[in-house]
């Protein structure tokens, strides 16, 4: 299952939580980016389940992390 998930951070967190959030099993990619969100993530991982744990349990107890929105890609 791929997701992207977008990450919103606190001033000057950027680039910090994003070599975090790489560093993370499942996580195929993530970009410190200009405007909002402030971080792009792209994860693959075999279940839904997988997903709710790498989202709740890592990416959003990250310090920096104020929010995510979870995106699931249908195809």
């Amino acid at each position: 299952m791929r997701a992207y998930v977008l990450v919103t951070v606190g001033p000057g967190k950027a680039r910090e939580v994003a070599h975090k959030v790489q560093a993370l099993p499942g996580v195929k990619m993530a970009n410190a980016c200009w405007g909002d969100p402030d971080v792009y993530v792209v994860v693959e991982v075999p279940s839904g389940d997988d997903l709710n744990k790498l989202v709740i349990e890592k990416i959003q107890h990250l310090d920096g992390v104020a929010r995510t929105s979870t995106h699931i890609a249908i195809d």
